[in-house]
């Protein structure tokens, strides 16, 4: 590992927050203007759907191309081509063609964009970072993404009040463009091996290798079934509350933004934490104690009275994802084989990315039927139950003991 890591590491962090915060202020202003001139739960859904699918069957696809090729000139043509869509779409609004359609469009191409870039980063940190650092890193950057995250919407609705949306659009290229300078002109790091070889089988064994790979190793089945189970089983915290605040404690907007700035503290804290301390010296061990807490807080979600007491097990969730998410992603960046890490981190990214939305196909209707706070209650109960069964593994114990 090159002695300059650190300063490899910060040029690429730095590169990923100005991409990251660009996208994030288009993404709340294509949400915000599709919200205030339909007012349409159906136009939503459309939204919510073309910003999922396209990640979802790509993950696989993007996660052989991070295997392939190299990682750097991946996350940059994926920055360039969001940055593209981005330019079009904002002079098409300025000659006034603007639609929704137009909008829905964007949100796919965006997530083609986000499907890509998701499998190279995760396979590239270790390329650049000590493998005694990765904990540190990966928690920084998941800091990073919280704060983000936080001040995004504020900055998006403030922009909103004073220009237009196609200002917004131009923002977002110039941020892209910035961020491809720094990574392909200042972050140096080595193509990984397989990217400098020739190519002795085709696309289409390379992902049968990377799905063999995952179902010959059972830490990685079993962290995958958990993974996925757990994504479902969160989502009526995750895309419920809202609406059970309003139900239960009142239509105020200044409640349910008040649930999404603590939720977004509390995951800012939590990375400084997770950061600072490491966690235990067992991965899983780790996240089983996120999984615990996640549990406990949505349990305790759908039964306390007292709108002050639901904000702190709101924050108290938000500083538990970071110690989940953290050491989840060093599992997989120490244990599996550099050469086909690309393709691992693609079917989690398709986990990651649908199975909260196809929980909701679930919660949502029967939330119209049952009330919310039993629906936290039963999930809750049940979160807790898979996080015995998270250290009752001995394949997924041994596989979150560090590496050598």
């Amino acid at each position: 590992m090159k002695e300059d890591w650190k300063r490899n590491i910060v040029l690429f962090l730095s590169s990923q927050t100005i991409s990251l915060f660009g996208s994030a202020l288009v993404q709340y202003a294509i949400t915000w203007h599709i919200t205030l001139t339909t007012q349409s739960g159906a136009m939503m859904t459309i939204a919510i759907v073309c910003g999922f699918l396209p990640t979802f069957f790509l993950s696989p696809f993007a996660g052989v191309w991070a295997d392939r090729y190299n990682r750097k000139l991946l996350i940059a043509l994926a920055d360039a081509l969001i940055a593209a869509a981005t330019l079009i779409m904002a002079l098409l609004f300025l000659a006034g063609h603007g639609s929704l359609w137009l909008l829905f469009a964007m949100s796919a191409i965006r997530a083609i964009g986000g499907g890509v870039q998701q499998p190279a980063v995760g396979a590239i940190l270790p390329d650049i970072v000590p493998v005694e650092q990765l904990t540190r890193v990966n928690a920084t950057n998941g800091s990073i993404q919280s704060l983000v995250t936080l001040v995004s919407p504020m900055v998006a609705g403030a922009l909103l009040s004073v220009a237009s949306i196609e200002a917004i659009f131009f923002i977002d290229v110039v941020t892209a463009a910035v961020a491809i300078f720094t990574l392909l002109a200042l972050v140096r790091v080595k193509v990984h091996a397989k990217a400098q070889q020739a190519q002795s089988v085709s696309y289409f064994a390379d992902m049968r290798q990377g799905f063999a790979y995952i179902g010959g190793h059972a830490y990685v089945k079993r962290f995958f079934a958990f993974c996925a189970a757990l994504f479902i089983l969160i989502a009526p915290a995750a895309f419920l509350t809202p609406l059970q605040v309003a139900r239960s404690f009142g239509e105020d907007v200044w409640r349910l933004t008040a649930i999404e700035v603590i939720f977004s503290v509390g995951m800012l804290l939590g990375g400084g934490l997770i950061a600072a301390w490491g966690g235990f010296r067992n991965r899983i061990h780790t996240m089983a104690l996120a999984c615990v807490t996640m549990g406990a807080c949505t349990l305790g979600l759908g039964v306390v009275p007292n709108f002050w007491i639901y904000l702190a097990l709101m924050g108290l969730f938000g500083v538990a994802m970071p110690f989940l998410n953290t050491p989840a992603m060093v599992l997989l960046q120490e244990k599996v084989e550099p050469d086909l890490l690309g393709r691992v981190f693609g079917v989690f990214g398709m986990i990651s990315s649908s199975m909260m939305p196809l929980g909701m196909l679930v919660f949502g209707p029967v939330a119209d039927v049952v009330s919310i706070e039993l629906l936290l209650v039963g999930t809750g109960a049940v979160i807790l139950l898979i996080s015995l069964c998270l250290v009752g593994s001995r394949e997924l114990v041994a596989a979150g003991e560090p590496a050598a």
